[in-house]
């Protein structure tokens, strides 16, 4: 079967799922494959559940040719009619990859296009070879802006999501150290994220570039069009106010905007909203409204509140550069009792006791109330801190504390499960 049948079955029925237990009716049903597990294998119960045709790459699967489609292999298939899908549009599509800040600035990109646009975007961190297509095969014909969240733990990643997506405009919110077991050092970071602006130099697109960050700027050169934003100076300017729990700054030509979320280290993800809204002419006043508007949720710059205490919850992922910026923000917040729930960071490789003992020294450097290390990452490191192996443990210290009138920073990489101590 060629593409183009399969795209006129998918305009039949415009939903895919490659999970059973998320199945709807009429959902073509994508059997991919994986290290431990097998899609073929569930092949006929998708369509027992209500799918309209399956899609197999096991000849011993194909057992009811008049509702499922044999290919040569499933993924491939399934980013071929995402690329397809993609090409029937002529709107902006903006790729979004860096080390820190993704989904937040997606959300924010969401809420600032909106404000004036049919916009689509990722849901949830559907940002990898599954994500990717999904998120562009969720995109009706009517849209008119299109934002596509990308992650990557290895090389040319992003440059295969590019070959999907095929973005016109793209914007890196920044490069640290994540994920180096796959990228090796934070040099291979760079190389890998800077696969998005690779294509769009070779493509003619257009790249929203934070000024601020000397290698961002130097990464874009030889982009036809390249908008910055940042501080002044910087084609759409602002500055954050100091010393406020909630992230409020003055754009140049937005205005005054008090957003909810946690920390001037989301000026940028706030300011590459306010650009891309300005440069597509987004009225002012919608643009303030719709970023004001905007509360995070799912453990990313969250705050809650359980009686006196306020938490800040930053607990989806962590790597030293997050980490760095969140306690840094945390330690000028004007509070009365500060205490810290850190969990380890993932994916270190070979740097990870180095980088966790310069998370325990850092930490030394300002006064908290109580600092809590959760992770064995941390039993290698010196400090003179509580620390459990487990977030369990962490959850039962906490319990029985009596805290009160207290700012917590819960943060830490998601496999930890940090949100735990707080639930």
């Amino acid at each position: 079967m060629n593409i183009e049948q399969l795209y006129s079955i998918y305009r039949l029925h415009p939903s895919v799922q490659t999970d059973t237990r998320q199945l709807r009716p009429g959902d073509i049903f994508f059997a991919l494959r994986g290290p431990n597990f097998n899609g073929n294998q569930y092949a006929a119960a998708a369509l027992e559940a209500g799918a309209s045709f399956a899609v197999v790459d096991d000849p011993a699967f194909h057992t009811q040719p008049e509702k499922m489609m044999l290919v040569e292999d499933a993924l491939a298939a399934l980013q071929d009619l995402a690329r397809h899908h993609r090409r029937q549009f002529n709107i902006p599509f903006i790729a979004i990859t860096g080390t820190n800040g993704k989904t937040t600035t997606k959300e924010m990109l969401r809420a600032a296009l909106g404000a004036a646009f049919r916009t689509y975007a990722t849901e949830g961190n559907l940002n990898n070879h599954i994500g990717v297509p999904l998120t562009i095969l969720r995109i009706p014909l009517d849209a008119e802006m299109a934002v596509i969240e990308m992650g990557a733990n290895h090389r040319h990643e992003i440059a295969g999501y590019c070959t999907v997506a095929l973005p016109t405009h793209g914007l890196i919110t920044n490069i640290g150290k994540a994920h180096l077991e796959g990228f090796g050092s934070e040099e291979g970071v760079r190389l890998a994220k800077g696969e998005l602006y690779d294509y769009l130099r070779e493509n003619g697109g257009t790249v929203f570039v934070c000024k601020d960050y000397d290698y961002l700027v130097e990464m874009s050169k030889g982009i036809g069009t390249v908008i910055t934003y940042g501080h002044e100076p910087a084609d759409y300017a602002g500055a954050p106010f100091p010393g406020t729990a909630l992230l409020e700054l003055e754009a140049v030509e937005a205005g005054h905007v008090r957003t909810h979320l946690v920390g001037a280290y989301n000026f940028p993800n706030v300011m590459a909203a306010i650009a891309a809204g300005l440069h597509f002419k987004v009225p002012a006043d919608k643009l303030r409204a719709a970023l004001e508007a905007y509360v995070p949720s799912n453990n990313r710059s969250q705050v809650m509140r359980k009686g006196t205490n306020t938490f800040v919850m930053d607990a989806y992922n962590a790597n030293p550069s997050s980490m760095k910026a969140a306690v840094e923000n945390f330690a000028t917040l004007d509070a009365k009792q500060k205490v810290l729930l850190l969990g380890a960071m993932k994916e270190m490789g070979p740097d990870s006791e180095k980088e966790h003992q310069a998370l325990a020294d850092l930490l030394q450097l300002h006064h908290w109330k109580a600092v809590v290390l959760v992770g064995k990452e941390f039993s290698k490191t010196q400090h003179p801190y509580i620390s459990f192996e487990t977030a369990d443990e962490a959850k039962e210290w906490l319990a029985q504390q009596r805290y009160e009138d207290t700012h917590f920073l819960v943060k830490g990489s998601r496999s930890v499960g940090m949100e735990k101590v707080v639930n």
